[in-house]
């Protein structure tokens, strides 16, 4: 990492520079975060060399008070950072303190005693039903190889047939699936665990992925493989998208995740109600569902006044 545009004593230059070598040996950070944080650190102490007037020290920095740090967001608002860039400045402001902290250098309670600033919430975008209905299709996958583009059409058929994230759709085994079969149960996050139908379509895909598959699925090991028989990673159905968007010319917002997105407002624009698509998706919170599926106010309003018996 650079130093050069970075004002600061010694002893804190030498102590921030173990700092980024920990968060990348030790912690395995990305190299896009790394270099946030080295930005966003540099930024901050540049802004307390004339904020204190002088280079700061690990003295300086062990006498910062709430309102120190609060006067770095402002000067950064006022330069037009917005929410999220102020947020992760605020994270790699706490981190550098914590691990100072940890050697008994600094205390680290006034930086965890600032908010960080509300994220704007954005509302996500959703394929059209023919565009998603495209993107399943197996004979639309860009794969030569028939097993695998059967694979990628059976997770993609999982995402938007099923409501899936792709890590559970990626995380299921043979003995998921039998004859009988008409849910799911799917654990996710918080190690939640919900239910969702499986439907004749994906069921199918699944079945055709199956028995094109090379490889010997055991019942209980992962059933989606990656070419030479591993399990099949997130980054490769990631890629077999932006494929699929580059020849189907979709926008960048076509995504795995999109399908999803895709799932629950399909769903809701066909009379779904909120509380059930709430349990498919696995939301522990209402709110986060209506967020989720871009829904407004006149919808809402709309399922009031047929739902409370007050309206």
């Amino acid at each position: 990492m650079t130093e050069l545009l970075l004002i600061a004593a010694p002893d804190l230059m030498a102590q921030r520079q173990d700092w980024l070598a920990s968060l990348s040996g030790q912690r395995r950070l990305s190299e896009h975060t790394l270099t946030a944080y080295e930005c966003d650190t540099r930024q901050f102490l540049t802004f307390l060399t004339g904020y204190i007037g002088g280079p700061p020290s690990i003295a300086d920095i062990k006498t910062l008070k709430p309102s120190d740090l609060r006067a770095f967001l402002s000067s950064r608002r006022k330069e037009g950072a917005g929410a999220r860039s102020l947020g992760r400045h605020l994270a790699g402001i706490r981190s550098l303190l914590r691990y100072l902290e940890r050697k008994g250098l600094v205390n680290a309670a006034g930086a965890s005693a600032i908010r960080s600033p509300k994220q704007p919430k954005s509302l996500p975008k959703p394929l059209t039903p023919n565009q998603a209905l495209t993107v399943i299709d197996q004979d639309t996958q860009m794969n030569e190889e028939p097993w695998i583009a059967a694979r990628d059409a059976a997770v993609f058929s999982l995402l938007y047939g099923c409501g899936l994230r792709i890590s559970e759709a990626l995380n299921l085994t043979p003995s998921d699936f039998t004859a009988t079969t008409a849910t799911l149960r799917i654990t996710g996050k918080g190690n939640k665990t919900r239910l969702v139908p499986l439907l004749p379509a994906v069921r199918e895909a699944v079945e055709i992925y199956r028995k094109l598959c090379p490889y010997h699925l055991e019942p209980t090991e992962p059933l989606f493989r990656g070419a030479r028989g591993g399990k099949l990673q997130q980054g490769i159905i990631q890629k077999e998208m932006q494929r699929l968007r580059s020849a189907l010319g979709l926008p960048d917002t076509a995504t795995p995740h999109a399908l999803r997105h895709s799932f629950a407002t399909h769903l809701l624009s066909g009379g779904g109600d909120l509380r059930t698509i709430q349990e498919l998706l696995g939301h522990a919170s209402l709110s986060t569902t209506q967020v989720y599926t871009g829904v407004d106010s006149a919808r809402l309003l709309d399922v009031y006044d047929r739902a409370h018996p007050r309206a």
